[in-house]
């Protein structure tokens, strides 16, 4: 059986990752309240008993609320630690004073950031770090200095990145003494540039056909996993109203509609099956907070394995406009 290059890192994870964005209330300063916390509380027991292991965060989740949040209920029932991985990412900053929003990947802020997050999450340390952007001031000897006393702190097990290129993480493994083991992007039925950049790329003239540049490619190659942020594409094709769909769009949702009633699945697990029925072994981040649709999403699992080659690229197809790159 194939197993997702995470676990060949000896990190033991679930094929599904709660997206934990929603949590914590507003985008704002406002605290949470009671319901928020019981509504966290809810997702995140719904998500274990469907198999979820695995929870994603960020510093700057509705401004740090969402950690705080999920960290109250670790404080409530500490036994949930050491069941679960839990991993966050830093490097994002938004404009404060006269400063602009900006990403920062500086060594201090790195470690003030781990700090911040583990404070909030009420943990001892971070299974997983991603950076959560490229910062194009980013010195990578810096960050691998910031990597190695998390690491040697115990403060964090493992590192990754999220929307970074080969290249990007090429020169971090070239100064950081262990590799990144995780690459997060935007990945879904409807954002298929991770797709169609592999089909491209080798086509270009002078290639290595040795080593292709492809994103998806490269990471295979070095084991980092494929992490899907928004995989259910903002659940467009999965019953979200929308204004003015395009002819592909509607095309799209009515396939999909029609494989989830013939695999009696829900639309959730049809999208979501599209994604991870790639090679890759793509590990998807829902965002979604709603129990009921966090359940729906469960059976996408058994229907990536179901799903033929022809269906797959049917869904492709129609969401292209009914065509090929």
């Amino acid at each position: 059986m194939k197993v997702m290059p995470i676990e060949k890192k000896g990190i033991t994870t679930s094929r599904l990752i709660l997206g934990c964005m929603g949590f914590g209330g507003s985008w704002d300063n406002t605290p949470y309240t009671k319901e928020d916390v019981l509504n966290t509380e809810k997702a995140i027991d719904v998500a274990l008993s469907n198999g979820i292991t695995m929870f994603d965060h960020a510093d700057i989740y509705r401004k740090g609320k969402a950690e705080k949040v999920f960290g109250e209920i670790l404080q409530s029932r500490p036994e949930l630690r050491e069941n679960i991985v839990l991993q966050s990412k830093c490097g994002i900053r938004f404009a404060d004073g006269k400063n602009p929003g900006r990403y920062d990947l500086s060594k201090d802020h790195i470690l003030n950031s781990v700090d911040g997050i583990l404070d909030r999450l009420n943990t001892d340390y971070l299974d997983i770090l991603l950076l959560h952007r490229p910062d194009p001031l980013m010195e990578p000897e810096e960050i691998a200095e910031a990597f190695e006393l998390l690491r040697t702190s115990g403060k964090v097990r493992h590192f990754g990145v999220s929307n970074m290129n080969a290249s990007q993480i090429k020169i971090l493994n070239a100064y950081c003494s262990e590799p990144m083991v995780i690459n997060q992007l935007n990945m879904s039925l409807k954002e298929k540039d991770w797709i169609e950049e592999g089909v491209l790329v080798n086509q270009k003239e002078g290639i290595d056909v040795n080593f292709p540049e492809g994103m998806i490619e490269y990471c295979r190659l070095t084991n980092i996993q494929l992490q899907a942020w928004a995989p259910l594409a903002n659940g467009i094709y999965s019953g979200r109203s929308l204004d003015n769909p395009s002819e592909s769009e509607l095309a799209t949702i009515k396939l999909v509609e029609k494989l989830a009633l013939e695999k009696d699945t829900s639309k959730e697990a049809i999208v979501l099956a599209w994604l991870m029925r790639h090679p890759a072994m793509i590990q998807p981040v829902i965002g979604t907070t709603n129990p009921e649709r966090i359940t729906k999403c469960q059976d996408a699992i058994r229907q990536a394995e179901l799903m033929t080659r022809e269906e797959w690229y049917s869904l492709y197809v129609a969401s292209r406009g009914n065509k090929l790159p």
